[in-house]
């Protein structure tokens, strides 16, 4: 009974509708053969008949699709079978129902004369055929609306898996990039290796943070930003310089973009106090431009650019807008787009 009721109140625009198209049909029936237009025109009980009659169409078509149709993939034929066994039981189920209301009352011969037996017949064929219709569009209407939902749902869960994914291939990629600056240093400098350990082990706080999130403020990828580049400085001193301009904190950004960019530049480039590798982060009002000049390691190892990819990949799955790499001969440019709401 509840579950009856929760499905009336779930589907009640649709029957008000079938309740206003029936109750406007009765009134343009009841005009056209009687010419003449009364109080009795506009009374409410042939629309809610109609309803009823409806209502156990539609029942009948709920049996046949939950046990006819056999695929959930819309198909044609099998939805006019359905149509036409529907039809078929509604008609008979009418006829009967005639029959024993005129057997009750004592009134077959008169009500089942062969003009009245086919008016009647046509009738239901009629209106069966338009609430059948009606049922079916609002009926495959919600079945496609919640299966787009549903794969909207899949799609999401597969998008974030793969950015899980991703992200689980980023997180080694940091680590060891700073573990072998860290092994150089513990070599050249041991208090300079003191200083870069106590700062990575703050920043990768941040990195593993960022791992279970979608995405994060400007402003605290924008601090973790600078706090890398203090590690980068620790080896390299002043060969590599960042500066930042027109920088605004509106709208978010993928985790570690910032830090992975800054570590691409140094990465394949060779900075030196004397031509130094300026990298500058700058910010537009729906982007972020990361540059910097070019002047490559002759002997670096020739590198698949997977750090870079997996980045254009997170932005892709994530927010469906595009990475901008566009490189001259003097300067290598990253456009980011930034995002508008946050993900978790």
């Amino acid at each position: 009974m509840k579950n009856s009721i929760l499905k009336i109140k779930q589907n009640r625009y649709f029957l008000l509708f079938v309740l206003l198209f029936a109750y406007i049909q009765s009134i343009y029936i009841r005009i056209s053969v009687s010419n003449k237009i009364d109080v009795y025109s506009f009374t409410p009980e042939a629309a809610f008949v109609s309803l009823f009659s409806a209502g156990l169409l539609f029942l009948i078509m709920l049996y046949f699709i939950r046990n006819r149709q056999k695929i959930a993939v819309f198909s044609t034929n099998e939805l006019l079978k359905i149509f036409g066994s529907s039809l078929s039981v509604y008609m008979l189920v009418m006829l009967f129902s005639s029959f024993l209301i005129a057997w009750i009352f004592g009134n077959i011969e008169r009500n089942f004369t062969p003009e009245i037996l086919i008016r009647t017949t046509i009738s239901d064929f009629l209106n069966g055929f338009v609430f059948g219709s009606f049922f079916l569009a609002y009926y495959y209407y919600n079945k496609n609306k919640n299966q787009q939902q549903q794969l909207a749902i899949f799609q999401k869960t597969l998008a974030e898996n793969k950015i899980n994914q991703l992200k689980t291939q980023l997180n080694p990629h940091f680590l060891f990039n700073n573990l072998n600056v860290l092994d150089q240093l513990i070599e050249e400098d041991k208090h300079k290796a003191s200083e870069f350990l106590n700062q990575f082990a703050e920043i990768y706080r941040y990195v593993l943070d960022g791992s279970d999130k979608g995405t994060v403020p400007i402003h605290e990828e924008l601090e973790f930003a600078k706090q890398y580049f203090t590690l980068i400085q620790h080896k390299y001193s002043d060969a590599y310089q960042l500066s930042l301009e027109n920088i605004h904190t509106n709208g978010f950004i993928v985790p570690l973009t910032l830090q992975l960019l800054l570590e691409n530049a140094v990465q394949h480039n060779l900075g030196t106090v004397i031509n130094q590798i300026k990298i500058t982060i700058r910010f537009e009002k729906s982007f972020i431009h990361v540059s910097n000049n070019i002047n490559l390691k002759q002997n670096s190892k020739q590198t698949s650019g997977r750090a870079l990819n997996n980045l254009k990949e997170q932005y892709r799955l994530l927010t469906g807008m595009p990475i901008d790499i566009n490189q001259t001969d003097n300067i290598f440019t990253v456009k980011v787009p930034l995002i508008t709401s946050h993900t978790v």
